[in-house]
């Protein structure tokens, strides 16, 4: 069913991490509950989680790991040791959705560990990885999302960077507990044709986040049709939550409203 003209169909989600960048990170997780929108986090090591709880605030996802890897034993037991970890920060702030990557990240977003050649035994290391993540995630109630990346701007050397990549390991996990967190701001960059790259991996997201190209801001920033994007997702019967990672281009509050309006049918 289609929804009444000037509704979003989607749970609207906006990273802390990213915009309100001159107040506190629970100025700004207030700021952004009180604009009616769910909101992100990245890594939950850095916070205060009573203070984030005692904001009251409905969480959409964090990151879910501290380090490790998804393609060597060792990198993978130290993922899943500290996903561990990561659930039980998420189960306190009520967060469904925990964030994973090719591997772990430091704090500029580059890989701690570059690969540029995936073999092949580092596909069946990492499928045997997720599919031990969905053993966390059945057993305790959370969904773990693969993140897409882009290696051209954002993450040179991360493996399983491109949606390609990231739709076929959980494509071939295919457990509910493993899902996509399916960035069109980084296919844009790494693949393009997103519309179509949306009804691909309709059977498998978890989540949509967005920002604009280039610059990585609001929707109306660049040069992505938000509103296209919007109208495929609700053609293809997606419900879940869009969320916001990107910066403002000026105004905060202006940025969040074009946002919103980009995802309002």
């Amino acid at each position: 069913m289609n929804p009444r003209s000037g509704e979003s169909p989607f749970t609207l989600a906006v990273c802390a991490e990213m915009v309100f960048r001159d107040l506190s990170v629970i100025e700004r997780v207030r700021r952004i509950d009180a604009l009616g929108f769910q909101v992100e986090i990245w890594d939950w090591t850095k916070h205060d989680i009573q203070a984030l709880v005692d904001t009251g605030a409905p969480f959409s996802s964090m990151t879910g790991y501290i380090d490790g890897t998804l393609a060597d034993r060792q990198g993978a037991d130290r993922l899943v040791e500290t996903a561990r970890e990561s659930i039980a920060v998420a189960k306190t702030l009520g967060i469904p959705r925990l964030n994973l990557h090719g591997t772990g990240l430091d704090g500029q977003g580059l890989p701690v560990k570059p690969c540029t050649d995936v073999t092949g035994p580092m596909w069946i290391q990492a499928a045997d990885t997720l599919n031990r993540l969905a053993d966390l995630g059945q057993q305790h109630g959370v969904t773990f999302v693969l993140e897409n990346l882009n290696t051209a701007v954002d993450h040179p050397g991360v493996p399983f960077a491109r949606a390609e990549d990231v739709l076929t390991l959980v494509a071939s996990v295919d457990r509910p507990e493993v899902r996509i967190m399916l960035d069109l701001y980084h296919a844009q960059i790494g693949e393009g044709n997103l519309v179509e790259l949306v009804r691909r991996c309709a059977p498998y997201i978890g989540e949509i986040q967005v920002a604009d190209v280039p610059g990585r801001c609001e929707p109306g920033s660049g040069e992505i049709h938000y509103p296209a994007i919007a109208r495929a997702l609700n053609e293809i019967g997606y419900r879940g939550t869009v969320g916001l990672e990107g910066w403002a281009s000026g105004d905060d509050e202006l940025a969040l409203q074009r946002f919103r309006d980009a995802f309002t049918l």
